[in-house]
């Protein structure tokens, strides 16, 4: 059976606001009153898109290689989870096309943030920025997001065969 040149993968990642910490999201340290709780820094659009490329490539989750009870990871940066990701695809063959990260937030506002962030990203997962797609939504203040409870985001990437 021949296996297709080119897969897409999805992730989806939440994490909880609190007072006391920093604020990452697309690797980017965003000014705020609360940041988000995690073993790692919590950069939940980061931690979304290393789901939907390792989904992309059949290798599990962010969870299975980075597991969150490994003190390895206590604080870590996720720009270094998702470069080791982006080295894991490499190894088994595969590049990166482009990604799509949205993530979902009633504050702080994300759009003044997006060309630095798909810089960034892009540079991580060696691709140009303009196939690096970031936006912002409000849940129009309805569940967890809504009240400020916690972000969410999701990721959808396309990998291929080189």
């Amino acid at each position: 059976m021949m296996k297709p040149s080119f897969r897409t993968g999805l992730g989806y990642d939440v994490h909880r606001l609190v007072e006391g910490r920093d604020l990452w999201l697309c690797g980017l340290k965003i000014p705020h009153t609360h940041g988000l709780l995690g073993h790692s820094d919590a950069d939940v659009a980061i931690h979304a898109l290393c789901d939907a490329l390792l989904g992309a490539a059949a290798m599990r989750d962010i969870g299975y290689h980075f597991p969150d009870n490994d003190p390895a990871y206590a604080g870590a940066d996720s720009k270094r989870l998702l470069a080791a990701v982006v080295e894991l695809l490499a190894g088994a063959g595969f590049a990166i096309g482009n990604a799509d990260v949205t993530i979902m937030a009633e504050a702080p506002k994300i759009n003044p943030h997006v060309p630095e962030m798909q810089s960034l990203l892009a540079g991580i997962m060696q691709i140009e920025p303009d196939c690096v797609s970031v936006k912002a939504t409000t849940t129009e203040g309805l569940g967890f997001t809504g009240r400020r409870e916690g972000i969410a985001a999701m990721a959808t990437a396309l990998i291929y065969i080189v």
